[in-house]
């Protein structure tokens, strides 16, 4: 029973979250409220605040599970932890592509941050599992890294344009009705991909090297 005053705003060319905090901050600094007065901000951006939090604990678990896989995979720590360093690779394409992009890190680009955990672990799975393989055949370091390399080469590009190039149209319609989902997700996993394959190609050889160096 009691009463309210609803003051409404749309928000266009920004984040909502900045938008919300940006208000909260004037609000705060500018407006002495009465007693018995108080603010509720709700709408989408209570919506959003919620959804934010929920794919915040699934990527975490997302995580896990992908490292406990890796782990029971290769039976080794270390490297799991190898596996998983594409995870920050691709987290790198994918930042710059919403920056260079919209600038706003909506709901779908933070899915599409999730989708990216997966696609970027498996081009991690394809070398060091060659690594292993050339190993146990007795294999000196520097020769199975170059000849696992060079064999992984081929099926990790292709993998990789595969995906790219269907996720190429939904980036280019980004502007159009019914996209408003779809692009924002395509962007961030063509980024992430673009970069975790091609680092991954440099990186994970040179830290390779060096653990079984640092073992031997």
């Amino acid at each position: 029973m009691q009463r309210k005053v609803v003051v409404s705003a749309n928000v266009s060319g920004r984040d909502l979250r900045s938008v919300v905090t940006d208000i909260q901050e004037i609000v705060k600094s500018d407006i002495t409220l009465p007693k018995g007065y108080y603010i509720d901000y709700g709408g989408q951006f209570e919506s959003e605040q919620k959804a934010s939090k929920l794919l915040f604990y699934t990527s975490i678990l997302a995580i896990l599970i992908i490292f406990m896989l890796l782990y029971q995979e290769f039976k080794n720590f270390t490297i799991a932890a190898l596996i998983m360093i594409n995870l920050p690779l691709a987290i790198i394409g994918g930042i710059f592509s919403i920056y260079f992009s919209s600038g706003v890190l909506s709901i779908p680009a933070i899915i599409g941050f999730i989708t990216l955990f997966g696609i970027a672990t498996r081009n991690g799975i394809l070398l060091i599992s060659k690594y292993q393989q050339l190993k146990e055949q007795g294999l000196e370091l520097v020769e199975l890294i170059l000849k696992g390399s060079a064999d992984r080469l081929t099926p990790i590009l292709m993998t990789a344009l595969t995906a790219a190039l269907a996720l190429v149209p939904l980036v280019i319609a980004g502007n159009k009705p019914g996209n408003e989902i779809q692009s924002p997700m395509a962007i961030v996993i063509l980024g992430g991909l673009l970069t975790s394959t091609l680092l991954n190609l440099f990186i994970i050889p040179i830290i390779y090297y060096l653990i079984n160096l640092k073992k031997r």
